[in-house]
């Protein structure tokens, strides 16, 4: 069947209409974590160009689902949900749990990328749980048969944690060594950070307390507890 012939009346083709479009749900979670600016939000989709993000914020905004404003500084646009698309968050996110949930993990973590994962983390630590002073923590990732890659995460008491991918030249407070399946399982629940360490998949080196206190400040993803560990 023509999409000119599909019963277009029919609320739910309404609405996949709106969602179908490849990155859409994933941009909208992107912003409803706290993306607002065209780089912010591409850091968290990194798979999708500039020009196809760019056309996508688009046609969302010509369809009502994100408003485009000048920013707080009056310099950088930025991009909101609106009420309308703030109506779907739930919906989206029983979605995502209802995958969590019956999909097999090792189907899940087939397709791993490493800067997505990264930029994921970074949004999910706790600072109150850091200590109150500049924390850097490097991670290590490796991803046979792919190089190695290197992260750094700064943390400063009051500002957003920054995510950084070449070395700011600080020193490391905390070497955080893992196998790129090994922390996506932990951080998705399909494993537990315990666990992986016990495995000698992800180890630690450096600072004893940051070590110690790993699972308070780095909290695993809110599907985190829809998952069922299998591996």
């Amino acid at each position: 069947m023509s999409d000119k012939s599909y019963p277009k009346f029919c609320p739910v083709v309404m609405a996949a209409s709106l969602l179908e479009p490849r990155w859409t749900m994933l941009l909208l979670c992107e912003m409803w974590s706290g993306s607002t600016r065209f780089n912010e939000i591409q850091r968290g989709v990194p798979g999708m160009s500039p020009g196809l993000l760019s056309k996508r914020l688009k046609e969302m905004e010509a369809s009502g689902l994100v408003k485009k404003t000048s920013g707080s500084t009056g310099r950088h646009a930025e991009y909101v949900t609106t009420a309308m698309a703030d109506e779907l968050e739930p919906i989206i996110r029983s979605l995502g749990e209802w995958a969590h949930r019956n999909i097999d993990c090792n189907v899940s973590l087939q397709d791993l990328d490493a800067r997505l994962l990264m930029w994921k983390i970074r949004g999910k630590i706790d600072l109150l749980q850091m200590p109150k002073r500049k924390s850097v923590i490097q991670f290590i990732l490796h991803d046979a048969p792919n190089d190695t890659a290197n992260y750094w995460l700064v943390a400063k008491p009051g500002e957003e944690t920054d995510l950084c991918f070449t070395d700011p030249k600080f020193d490391v407070d905390l070497y955080v060594v893992s196998e790129l399946r090994a922390l996506t399982s932990a951080f998705m629940g399909h494993s537990t950070f315990e666990r992986e360490i016990d495995r000698g998949q992800i180890s630690l080196s450096g600072s004893d307390a940051l070590a110690r206190t790993l699972t308070k400040w780095l909290v695993r993803s809110s599907f985190a507890e829809f998952a069922q560990m299998r591996l």
